[in-house]
This record gives structure tokens, sequence and C-alpha cells, in this order.
């Protein structure tokens, strides 16, 4: 008999290959195929030397790929052949650390089915247990101190496991096989309760019960969680939930709500098998849903609005707080409206002391602070309103390499930063807006701590032209190379990038506000963009901006602003000013008439707030979007008429005049017009005249693609129906989908502007900054 031929080869894998239970999937996958050698992370892939029967070892490299865990994302997979070596039997050795190699980080995981199993299973050793996790899901990202991923550089190295669980962790074939959180009752983290004059309970089960208790009474309880507190209180109370708003000092903002199950979901909202679908990824998102009708949901959850954000248990003690109350609660986070999410035990009884009433805390520091992500579904397609946990610091690619390490600061508001190293963006997870010392901290924190996981250390900066953002100061305080990127080239620039492309596109960017190149605040633009530039084509005709961002609040100054530019439809906006005092409303005239603090402004969002008060919905906001909101709620899902606006050619540049579509839905409402048929129509309004800006710039420029891009598609149906109506005049539609349509985008847009004129050698587009 002839015997087998041996081969022999070392293999490097690269990309989301750590973390995710790789090395035990290798170690089983060699034994399978009785094929000798070993594994190791090192600190930019998983190493693997093999070796055996050349078709063993044939067979090995196909299914290494092609059975990867479902948590792995492979972007290479070299293999370099070589005369074996006589290795007999397989195993898992020491990781390599070493300099200057960077990998993807895995996001934190929901509780996989089989742990959620053993958690209830009165059998298993891990009954009840809070901290459960196996190689399938757990904590990740928010343990992390650096890579290579091993126990000893997260925050578990601070629970030696007992002989069990050591056990568990060095058999191949278990599903604990070096799971670096495995942990049980024994020798994991531990809960503790502290209630008022700082009464402490100790103990998982006491802790746990005694929280539950606390909970089905109607009081707040803050919840160490994965990546920092929430803040939990009964969803079907309405006076508990406003007692949270009341101490949270969040007046309207909606609460996002935690149920245990689908079905315990489809109790509280009518779900597509879509939404359905999302809100069980491993991920576990906040998804916005449609309310339903008969919800026992409270009332002060979502004022307002038609639809609730819910989202399912992310960890195992999620799961046993919602199994012991055995209702919905609600889970925000666990913040002072507009700080930083809190995540250490002594920060939190500081911060949070005037608004719990009681805290279930833990021993497993928190590395990193991870707020919750949230979604919408369009088209079945998901839509990014916010996105940390269970997605950050997962890499984006880049169309062009960066030659050199570049950091994007972002904007002001809904702050991220990236990390641009040859192809890959690590877009840094939810920073919040950065009107605050302690975001403005938080924010160079985590700057600081991406810098160290992924080991970069950036040549150049970008960041946004306007000169007063503090991420500009920042920038500037760097003394790096700087590159400006216009806000909205950004925005658009975001989508083009995360699409693979590179231009030259119509961009069509609606927002805010953002610093435009005229020195005018700009807001609702269609450009001809690339990645290195762009051009403004169309914008939607500017209006003063009484009080400058004071309007974003105030409904009715947008509309006063509006009002200014034709006088005669002050009877179409009569609704607008009811109940405003004479004399404010005077004064802000005379504000408008003196061009005093009352910047002209294109900007989308704001029209969406004269929209509002022009219809009565909402004159006065608590926080920024809250009428453009509350008006997509109105519209709902009804049928629409048109009322379009009127385009003129100004300087050569395409100008749609909103003024006929604000007078009409007004007269309309006078003459008693149903407010949710007229805020339905505003919506197709608006994307009728928005279509016909991007037919003429498509018939003159022969482009034939179209990135959306911007906070106003966070609007459901307005991103579905302009998408529609571009679709049917044979136009190719880009829309986020990785990243956010609003300012979370940003700083990746800007890394992609700035690796593009970096490698076009675009020297006039790059400046030494120093602080403004």
């Amino acid at each position: 008999m002839i015997p087998a031929e041996r081969a022999a080869a070392r293999v490097r894998v690269t990309g989301l290959v750590q973390g995710v239970g790789f090395r035990p999937f290798v170690h089983r996958l060699a034994l399978r195929h009785h094929l000798g050698g070993w594994v190791r992370n090192a600190s930019g892939e998983v190493q693997i030397e093999i070796e055996g029967i050349e078709l063993d070892l044939t067979t090995f490299l196909e299914e290494l790929r092609a059975d990867a865990p479902p948590l792995a994302r492979i972007e290479e997979v070299g293999v370099d052949r070589h005369e074996p070596e006589g290795l007999e039997g397989f195993s898992v050795i020491e990781s390599l650390a070493e300099p200057n190699r960077r990998q993807p980080v895995s996001a934190d995981v929901a509780t996989c089915p089989a742990c959620e199993r053993e958690l209830f299973d009165e059998s298993d050793r891990r009954y009840r247990y809070p901290f459960i996790t196996c190689t399938d899901c757990g904590p990740r990202f928010t343990i992390i101190d650096e890579m290579p991923y091993d126990r000893e550089r997260t925050s578990m190295r601070a629970f030696a496991q007992c002989p069990d669980c050591l056990a568990e962790y060095q058999t191949p074939g278990d599903r604990r096989h070096h799971s670096e959180t495995n942990s049980c009752h024994r020798c994991g983290p531990r809960l503790e309760l502290v209630i008022p004059d700082r009464v402490r309970i100790t103990g998982n089960a006491p802790a746990l019960a005694r929280a539950v208790t606390l909970l089905r009474s109607g009081a707040i309880v803050a919840v160490r969680g994965l990546g920092g507190f929430h803040l939990a209180v009964d969803a079907t109370n309405d006076r508990a939930v406003r007692r949270l708003r009341s101490r949270k000092r969040r007046e309207a903002k909606p609460f996002a709500v935690m149920v245990r199950t689908i079905e315990a979901a489809r109790d509280l909202a009518e779900l597509t098998e879509a939404e359905a679908a999302q809100l069980a990824t491993p991920e576990r998102p906040v998804v916005l849903v449609r309310a339903r009708a008969d919800s026992p949901i409270a009332p002060a959850v979502a004022p307002g609005l038609a639809w609730i954000g819910l989202m399912l248990p992310s960890t195992p003690l999620h799961h046993l707080l919602l199994e012991g109350a055995g209702r919905p609660l609600v889970m925000t986070s666990g913040n002072l409206s507009e700080e930083p999410i809190a995540i250490g035990n002594e920060e939190a009884l500081e911060r949070l002391g005037r608004i719990a009433d009681g805290f279930l805390l833990h021993d497993r520091e928190i590395l990193a602070r991870y707020d919750d992500s949230v979604v919408r579904l369009v088209r079945d397609r998901r839509v990014f309103l916010r996105r940390a946990r269970g997605f950050a610091p997962m890499p984006q690619s880049l169309p062009l390499a960066a030659p050199r390490p570049i950091l994007a600061v972002g904007p002001h508001l809904k702050s991220t930063f990236t990390l641009a190293v040859e192809r890959r963006a690590f877009v840094s997870q939810h920073q919040g807006d950065l009107d605050s010392l302690e975001t403005l901290e938080q924010f160079r924190l985590s700057l600081d701590g991406y810098q160290r996981l992924f080991r970069v250390r950036p040549e150049v900066v970008a960041h946004d032209a306007h000169p007063g953002y503090l991420s500009t100061r920042i920038a500037g305080e760097l003394g790096l190379e700087a590159v400006a990127v216009q806000h909205h080239h950004a925005h658009v620039a975001a989508v083009l990038a995360e699409h693979g492309e590179t231009g030259p596109v119509i961009g069509v960017a609606f927002d805010g506000t953002g610093y435009g190149a005229d020195g005018t605040v700009w807001g609702a633009e269609v450009l001809i963009a690339d990645l290195r530039d762009y051009r403004r084509v169309a914008h939607f005709l500017p209006a003063p901006l009484p009080g400058g961002d004071a309007a974003a609040r105030a409904p009715w100054r947008a509309a006063l602003g509006y009002l200014s530019l034709d006088p005669p439809c002050a009877p179409s906006f009569a609704a607008a000013f009811a109940g405003i005092a004479r004399a404010d409303r005077a004064l802000v005239e005379r504000q408008i008439a003196a061009r005093i603090n009352s910047p002209l402004a294109s900007s989308m969002g704001r029209l969406f707030d004269a929209a509002a008060a022009v219809l009565g919905v909402r004159q006065v906001s608590s926080f920024e979007g809250q009428a453009a909101m509350e008006l997509e709620s109105l519209a709902g899902r009804r049928s629409a008429a048109e009322h379009p606006g009127r385009i003129d050619v100004i300087d050569g540049i395409l100008v749609a005049d909103p003024l006929p579509i604000l007078a009409a839905i007004g007269w309309r409402l006078q003459r008693g017009d149903d407010r949710a048929d007229l805020a339905a129509d505003f919506h197709a309004s608006v994307a009728r005249t928005t279509e016909e800006l991007v037919r003429q710039i498509a018939e003159s420029s022969a482009l034939s693609t179209v990135a959306l891009a911007g906070g106003c598609f966070q609007n459901a149906r307005l991103l579905e129906s302009l998408s529609t109506r571009l679709t049917r005049l044979g136009l190719r539609v880009l829309a986020p989908r990785a990243l956010s349509p609003n300012d979370g985008a940003i700083s990746y847009g800007q890394a992609a502007v700035a690796a593009a004129r970096l490698a076009a050698g675009d020297a006039s587009a790059i400046l030494p900054t120093t602080p403004p």
C-alpha cells in the first residue's frame, strides 16, 4: 500500500477572527481531519501551523473559510506551503503580541440561545447566573484592553476560573473552549444592590430579587450593563415613567422599551417579519416600530409619536430582570440628558444619585462606554439612527486607501470619530453632542482607547470646515496636517464610500444646518460630488433663521423666517403663532428685519420645523427634531396630494422655493382640511420638488447615480418616497446602510475625502491648522 502523501502549511487569517470563537473552531476542525499543529492569536491575525495528509489538509483549508463561526468576518486567508516537520497533535498556544499590527475587534454580542436555555435550566450549574457566556456571545469590545484577545488583556482578568470553568476552557469541543469570558456563580462577577443611605444587598440572587421588587413597585433602578448603565422602570406605569422624565430632565424625547421575547414585542407593536428578525439579531439594537392601538405601554414613554423603540435583552442580567418583573421595562441611557452614559459603580452612585431609587451593580469593569444602537427599517432595509452597541467598532472599508494614517474628528452634534489606515476605517461608537466638558472628555478618552487598541498614530487630521465646532478645535490642538471638509460634502462622501464608490454622483444632502462655503448656513443641498471635491448645483431657498440655533427648539421662529420672504402669506401661517405672545413675535420680526443673529439658512430640518408650526403640530420643541418626528408620525401611511415648490435659476444654480408648499398646507388647514392629510401632503411635496431638481441635474450632467445623505433621511416616509421617485426616473439610488444618514457618519466621510485628496497629492486641500 502506497503511503498517503503528507503536507504542511503556515496559515494566516485576517479579519474579525478574535473574540468570535475562531481558535476553538480551528482546533475542532484540525482534530476532525486528524491534522497536527497549533493555532494562536497574534496582534494582527490568527496564525495556524498545520500538517497531515494532503487530502485532509486541503479539506481543512476549504472548510476553514466555508464553516467559520457565525460571528467571524474573514478578509483573507494566506497559505504558505512548506516541508512537513512531523507535528503530531493539535493545540492552542500562547498568543503573540506584535508591534504596529492591528485588526478588527468584535463588538459585544447578545446572549446566545444555548446560554439562554442554560440560564433558565434548574439542572444547569449556571442556572440564573447573570453573567453566563460562551464563545458565541457576551462582552467583547467593552472589556478589551488591547489585542491580541486573551483573558489577561480584558477586564475578566480579575476573575480566576474555578476548576469546573477551567476544565471547560481547556476541553476541545466544549462550547466554552477558550471562551475568555468564561465564569460561573463560584468564580465570576457578582451583583450588588445599593438602595438609599448606601444599604447594600450582595449576592446574585438576593440583589436580583430586590431589584425586581423595586421595579414592580414603580421604582427607578440604575442597572449596570455591558457598556454602561441603563435607567430601568416599569414601562406600563405612566406615573413612574413621568417621574423618570422629571428626574432625568428629559421632557419628551422617547424612551426605549425592552421586552423578553418577540411574542411580547408583538403585544406592543405591529411588527413586520423583517422588524421581528432585526430585533432578534445578535446585535440587539433598539428598533423603531409602529405601536399597537391597544398597547399597554404608558403614554409618557413616547409622547406624540405613533411608534416606539423596542429591544430584546442583550445580556443574561436583562433576561433575569424581565423574567422577574413580568412586564416591559423602559431601558434608557444612565445619564442626565446630554451627558455621557455612566459606566463605573461610584460614578453612577454620584451622577445618578438623584434619579435612581436603587442601583444594581456588578464588579466586572467596563473599559468602553457603549450606548444602545437604534435603527428603523425602510423597505425592510436597516437604517441607523444611532450606531453603537453591537456594531462599533467594526471597521468600514475605504474605496481609496489612505496613504497615511488619518484621524477624522467628525462634527459637533451626534459626534463620532474615525481612524483610517490603508483601506480600513475604524468608526467610533456614538459619542454624543460636544456641548459639555463631560462629553468632550469622553470623546478624548474614547479616542485614546481606539488609538491604543488599533495601534494607530495619525499623521493627518480631517475636520469640519466650521471654525467654531469643538471638534475643529480638537483638530487644531493636535499639530497635524489638516484637511478641512465641507459638512455636506462629508455626508455625500460617507454614502459613496460605504458603497465602495468614488463618484461623481448627484448628492442630495438634507439635514439641520452645516457651515456653507458661501458663508451662509446650508442644509438642503444638491451637489455634484466625488470623494475629492464637490460643486453645489441646487438648493432650497434660504430663509432667515432668527436666533440661529435657538430656532431648532422653536419651530414658530423657523416659520416666521419663511414668512418674512413673502409677508402676504401671513393668513396661511396663522396656526404657527397661535398662543405666541405678541411681544415675542414682534421682537423676532425686528430681529429678522435688522438681520441680527438671523443667518440665512437653506435647512431642510428647519423647513420641516416650519411646516409643523404652520400645521399647528408644534410651536416649541424640547429636543431637536421633535417637530419633524411628530410631523412624520402624524402623516403615517396616508396617501398624499402634492404642492410642488417653485424652481428658479439664480446665478446658474437651481433654487427651489418651498413657500408655495407651506402656504398651500396652511391655507387648507384654515379651510378645515385634516391635519394628518396635510402632513402627508407636505412630505409628498418636498419629495416631488426634490425629484424635479434631481431630474433636471441628471439631464444636464448625464449622471445617473444619486446619493441620499443627511439626518432628514432618518425620516422613513421621505427616504422611501424620494427613493421610489428617483428609481422610476431610471436613476440608481445609493442610501446609507452601514452608518447613519445623520452626523454620526460625518467622520467617516471626512476620512474618505482626506484619503482621496492625499492619494491624489492635492496639497491645496491640506493646510496646517492652529486652534481657531
